[in-house]
């Protein structure tokens, strides 16, 4: 049965890395914020990315909605960073008849700051793909936002090897 599966954890956890390993294990499509905004503004939102990420995510969501009836196992690579958005999300699939599965990416603080270094060395580079630069104040508003999940909030933990 196709399902909704959306990725929780704060920018740099390893989400993207994770959901690449979940879409070979059920042979899924991930849709992903950052995929778009990089598609569409070679990551140069600037001030207006708030507003501009959140109308990709419900466009996203809508799409993610008839891929899932349509047969096909959809996993959001968004973050879900804080409770509301979890809760909005699982409300969202309730409404439209999808199951939704939450997963977490459980990282400790020092593999994150040095996966945060890896991600920005790999931005300076030119090998970053679709991820963009996180500055201090990025770093900032992340850790000032993220909503550590409770356990009834989440249906896979996933605590990287580290």
């Amino acid at each position: 049965m196709a399902k909704l599966l959306c990725i929780c954890g704060k920018i740099g956890c390893g989400k993207t890395y994770y959901a690449n390993r979940l879409k070979e294990q059920e042979h899924a499509v991930i849709l992903s914020t950052d995929e778009v905004t990089y598609d569409l503004t070679n990551n140069q939102q600037g001030e207006g990315y708030d507003e501009f990420a959140r109308k990709v995510n419900l466009y996203l969501r809508k799409k993610a909605v008839e891929i899932v009836n349509a047969g096909c196992t959809v996993i959001l690579d968004w973050g879900f960073w804080t409770k509301e958005n979890r809760k909005e999300i699982k409300r969202y699939g309730e409404n439209n008849g999808v199951l939704v599965e939450m997963h977490y990416i459980d990282i400790d603080d020092k593999t994150w700051y040095e996966n945060i270094e890896k991600r920005n060395n790999e931005v300076i580079s030119g090998n970053g793909g679709s991820s963009f630069y996180v500055d201090e104040g990025l770093l900032n508003k992340v850790s000032s936002l993220f909503e550590i999940p409770e356990k009834e909030e989440i249906d896979i933990w996933y605590k990287p090897h580290q």
